[in-house]
């Protein structure tokens, strides 16, 4: 799997279907209450409702445009736009939450086996988990070397729900590599370097963990990584370079800066987050300045990336947030009426 950050992350419904009403109860009361679920034991709804769910993906939003330099004939000169503003306001799709990245399929089952079902959907982007009975592990082992399925989980192991969980975590991942695969790989030859450096994926994940972000998206200026938890608190990470630090240090010598600010700043002491002027350094700023900087903490990797967390402030947004405590409390709701 390639080790690197998707430029976007969010939960996302884990689909269950089987044709035991009993056992699609237990099996979602048994998963994380976090872990946002949808129930079918009639395959045909099940498949009707995947792909009307991703006529209205969010994805689609994402706007990747050609543009032709009209001075340049060769293929090779012409340029390529991406609006990296759309991928930070896809978190303001309240539909974010419903897009269905991983289905659990049981594979005996009446109307259409398992395996039927996951060719019908065989187009479509989600992850495959096969749940089978002991005699249906030679068809799903032969499945998933075709690749209609991404794993397979006999129904019989003692650990059965845990790997599930397990697989269902390492499969949404897969998810967002898939669905960002392009756009990583025409950011990262640019400004957004640490995509690809696996120093910062890690990195990602252990802020992840200590703060419990449960979502996050690529932000375009400061160059960096928005973090939302689990209330929909906001947290911009700034990820800078050397580079881009004397970058801002150039523009506050140009604007006459404080001598502790620009020391700061050549020092590569400070990563600045100047919320109030586009993020560059201005004169408005001169008394105040410290307030929009922090001590810079430093990742190791490919190179050195110099990052610090800030409160993200709520006009960036622009509207109210939906979070995901907002989401699992209506879905909860939907299911009691």
């Amino acid at each position: 799997m390639n080790i690197s950050l998707p430029v976007y992350q969010h939960p996302t419904l884990t689909i269950l279907i089987d044709d035991s009403q009993s056992f699609l109860d237990s099996l979602a009361f048994q998963l994380p209450p976090h872990m946002a679920r949808k129930v079918f034991h009639d395959t045909q709804a099940a498949l009707d409702w995947l792909r009307d769910a991703y006529r209205h993906s969010p994805s689609k939003s994402q706007s990747i445009r050609v543009n032709y330099d009209e001075q340049a004939f060769s293929f090779e000169r012409r340029t390529v736009a991406v609006d990296i503003e759309q991928i930070y306001r896809q978190s303001m799709n309240r539909r974010r939450f419903l897009l269905p990245s991983v289905l659990v399929i049981d594979y005996a089952m009446p109307q259409m086996n398992g395996l039927a079902f996951c060719q019908a959907v065989q187009d479509l982007p989600c992850k495959k988990i096969l749940f089978t009975g002991q005699a249906d592990e030679k068809i799903a082992i032969d499945a998933f070397n075709r690749g209609l399925i991404d794993r397979f989980i006999k129904k019989s192991d003692h650990d059965a729900l845990d790997r599930l969980e397990l697989e269902i975590r390492s499969l949404q991942k897969e998810f967002f590599h898939a669905q960002s695969l392009t756009l990583k790989d025409l950011l990262s030859r640019h400004s957004f370097t640490f995509l690809s450096d696996p120093a910062l994926e890690t990195l990602v994940e252990q802020l992840c963990k200590r703060h419990g972000f449960v979502e996050y998206y690529l932000f375009p200026n400061p160059t960096g990584i928005l973090f939302f938890d689990m209330h929909g608190k906001a947290t911009l990470m700034v990820v800078e370079t050397e580079a881009s630090l004397m970058s801002q240090l150039e523009v506050a010598q140009d604007y006459g800066a404080p001598l502790e600010l620009l020391t700061g700043l050549r020092e590569l002491r400070l990563v600045p987050f100047f919320s109030d002027s586009g993020g560059m350094y201005t004169d408005a700023l001169r008394h105040d300045w410290l307030s929009y900087c922090l001590p810079a903490q430093i990742c190791f990797g490919a190179q050195d990336y110099y990052w610090a967390l800030f409160d993200f402030p709520s006009h960036y947004l622009r509207e109210p947030f939906y979070s995901l405590a907002d989401f699992l409390r209506d879905q909860s709701a939907d299911i009691k009426s």
